[in-house]
């Protein structure tokens, strides 16, 4: 059992080959683009990293194990979903997110002009307000799958902080047999 005043720091990262035909979703966030992330779920590079650092602060199993590619509950999945039943998960535990700093790591396409779009949707997420969370934006240099454009990846670091009681999770918003209750993202492209 942690100290009543303990805060916990967790560090997520993901990576995604980009390939054409499909839509490119950053931090909840739709990015228009020619070419998205190739995954299991909508391949949401920047809530996958940020996930894993709120389950690796709460000493939880990694996202490919609480929601792994084999299991076909989770095709397609939308990354909002499951970043809130993770942030459910660990309220149960008493903990609630302090503050996220977010790299993204993109050769293309520039992301300045999304960046205020994906702190809102993540602070939402995450319960917080927008002045704790920071998105940033940068590129490899030419250098790697990610500098040739091939890939985008993401690392976060996410601040939990000790809550005085636990917390009864938010109404969840996927239910049993998968369907999703958030808005649908826009765009025609397969995202997931």
């Amino acid at each position: 059992m942690m100290p009543e005043d303990h805060s916990r720091v967790g560090v997520g990262f993901d990576i995604h080959r980009l390939v054409e035909g499909r839509r490119l979703v950053l931090g909840g966030v739709v990015v228009p683009y020619e070419k998205g992330l190739l995954g299991h779920s909508d391949a949401d590079v920047v809530l996958h990293a940020l996930t894993d650092a709120i389950l690796g602060a709460a000493a939880m199993p990694d996202i490919g194990e609480m929601f792994p590619d084999t299991d076909p509950r989770y095709r397609d999945a939308d990354s909002r979903e499951l970043l809130t039943e993770v942030v459910n998960k660990v309220a149960m535990r008493g903990l609630s997110v302090g503050n996220t700093d977010v790299v993204v790591h993109a050769e293309a396409p520039k992301l300045s002009a999304h960046k205020r779009d994906m702190i809102g949707t993540i602070a939402k997420l995450l319960g917080v307000p927008a002045e704790c969370v920071s998105v940033k934006a940068k590129t490899n240099e030419g250098f790697g799958a990610i500098g040739c454009g091939d890939a985008i990846a993401c690392t976060a670091v996410v601040l939990l902080v000790r809550r005085s009681e636990p917390q009864l999770p938010a109404r969840s918003t996927r239910t049993e047999a998968g369907a999703h209750r958030l808005p649908p993202y826009e765009g025609g492209m397969k995202g997931g």
